[in-house]
């Protein structure tokens, strides 16, 4: 199978390296939490037009698929088909988990070699297995960072709340043996780099070819308003190294034109960075 027509956007980077945006589904994160301390005044008109009655944004699985000469990798996996009812109500879950999806999307899931998740937080990994337990991507190898996984199953209450850790030690046996340190090119061309911040293990995925490179910077640039290095949530457990890190990987983004791809923009999740004085701004290509 090959991907389709029906993905949400796709792009060629030469050399049989080809690019797909699937949406996993959406969910909603109260709006306050996603911009952290930023003063409402000063984000409120660039949400005003999506922000839910109940003061919640709708927040898109944004995942991609790679196809290139040397295997497939999938980078992200969404919320999955595990979730209880009633906590999927609660976070306002609906649409396609990551398994149909594919499907839909004219894609095997037994054929990815790779999943590389920025992190493993709910959102994120949530797919790693079927609705009956068994692991989804029987053959890939599970690429995240080590430390992540410690900081994932770790006993502090702060980072705990961050994760499912009843779900995570349900796939650890398979999918932990497989975790990398810092960075990695987990197939050619496409590389795994640790940036911490968001989470003590987070890490971007990079995907170079011919004809340019697209950076996936998972929950360190999850919206437009992102792109501001200073701007960070409030469920950051590292803020201050977002900031520091966000600075450093957002002017090579920008300088060497990257493709970048949001991690929960719904409507416009593909574009670029353009310098603005000691920040950035995200700019659409959709």
């Amino acid at each position: 199978m090959s991907i389709n027509a029906s993905v949400d956007w796709r792009t060629e980077l030469g050399g049989a390296v080809r690019v797909a945006l699937i949406q996993a589904g959406t969910f909603t994160s109260d709006a306050g939490t996603v911009f952290g301390p930023v003063p409402r005044t000063m984000w409120d008109a660039l949400v005003a037009d999506e922000i839910n009655p109940d003061a919640t944004l709708t927040q898109a699985l944004n995942c991609l698929l790679v196809e290139t000469p040397s295997g497939r990798v999938l980078i992200e996996t969404g919320i999955g088909e595990r979730m209880p009812e009633r906590r999927r109500e609660q976070r306002g879950v609906h649409g396609d988990p990551i398994l149909p999806a594919l499907v839909k999307a004219g894609f095997d899931p037994e054929t990815v070699d790779v999943v590389a998740v920025s992190h493993l937080h709910f959102d994120h990994a949530g797919g790693f297995l079927r609705a009956d337990g068994q692991p989804a991507f029987p053959r890939a190898t599970i690429v995240a960072q080590r430390v992540e996984w410690e900081f994932a199953l770790g006993s502090n209450p702060r980072l705990q709340a961050s994760y499912d850790q009843e779900e995570l030690r349900l796939a650890e046996g398979f999918a932990r043996p497989q975790a990398v340190d810092g960075e990695v090119e987990v197939l050619p061309g496409v590389s795994v780099v640790r940036t911490g911040g968001h989470s003590g293990g987070h890490q971007a995925v990079v995907v170079r070819g011919e004809r340019g490179t697209i950076g996936f910077f998972g929950d360190l640039c999850m919206r437009p308003w992102s792109a501001h290095p200073r701007w960070v949530p409030s469920f950051d457990d590292f803020p201050l190294t977002s900031v520091e890190v966000k600075a450093s990987l957002f002017r090579q983004a920008t300088e060497e034109a990257w493709t970048v791809v949001l991690s929960h923009e719904p409507r416009q999740p593909v574009g670029r960075f353009a310098a603005d004085r000691d920040r950035y701004r995200f700019e659409s290509i959709l």
